[in-house]
């Protein structure tokens, strides 16, 4: 067996037998590695912090030929704050969910692991709404893996000047000239279309760094909603929950 140490963060914890618990981690270094923590359930024990869901660092494990084993941890942010706040972790839970849905094993999952991240730590900021967070994640998210939205063109003709709309099922901007039979089109407004082009266009590190009018988060919501709904092939229970919970609150 080989023993080597990632940098990464735990998608999700489950328990296996009376002591054990089988973890999910977005690793930097080998994309979503799941392995075996033994006796990660036992309260003494010195992983059982370190296997919870969202907890952040370096783990150490052993590579067998089928499966890992966690043997340590040293844990740089466990994002406490959100599992005592029920909408920040419902939001938390989602965004793992979208991580978990997209990462690969031994792939370069680097982009995505600082996109979780990022996202996490603008959770713990007040400044920014909740919504907006999920939003910019969402397209982010599908922007790393290759499906994000053109915004900066009509994905037809390539014109940067003609007036266009956005369309979801042709995956972006069409132009007037290009948009004939188009059934979803949505006109944008014009801070609305800029906040996708800074979305798609800006590295991890500055996202999460502005906010919005209601009238243009509420159409970054719209485009979201409609995108999410034709490139990612899963609905997910945590967004079930969150929206549940959002409605009892309002």
């Amino acid at each position: 067996m080989n023993q080597v140490t990632v940098t990464g963060m735990v998608l999700s914890a489950t328990p296996i037998g009376e002591y054990d618990k089988r973890v999910v981690i977005l690793t930097r270094e080998k994309g979503k590695i799941s392995a075996f923590a033994r006796g990660a359930r036992k309260p003494n024990s010195p992983l059982a912090g370190a296997v919870m869901p969202f907890s952040f660092g370096e783990f150490t494990v052993y590579e067998g030929r089928t499966s890992h084993t966690l043997m340590s941890a040293s844990i740089s942010n466990y994002f406490a704050e959100l599992r005592t706040d029920m909408e920040g972790a419902c939001y938390g839970f989602y965004f793992v969910d979208i991580a978990s849905y997209y990462a690969r094993e031994a792939n370069d999952e680097t982009a995505l692991l600082k996109l979780l991240y990022q996202t996490f730590r603008a959770l713990l900021k007040p400044s920014i709404p909740n919504r907006l967070i999920r939003y910019i994640f969402e397209l982010k998210a599908i922007t790393i893996n290759g499906e994000g939205p053109q915004v900066f063109q009509c994905v037809c003709c390539g014109s940067r000047e003609r007036a266009s709309v956005f369309s979801a099922k042709r995956g972006g901007l069409v132009c007037d000239r290009c948009r004939r039979d188009l059934y979803d089109a949505m006109v944008l407004n014009t801070s609305t279309l800029h906040a996708l082009q800074y979305i798609v266009g800006t590295p991890v590190e500055k996202l999460y760094t502005f906010t919005v009018s209601d009238e243009v988060l509420r159409e970054l919501g719209m485009v979201s909603e409609r995108y999410m709904d034709v490139y990612v092939d899963k609905k997910f229970k945590s967004l079930e929950i969150l929206e549940q919970m959002q409605d009892v609150l309002t």
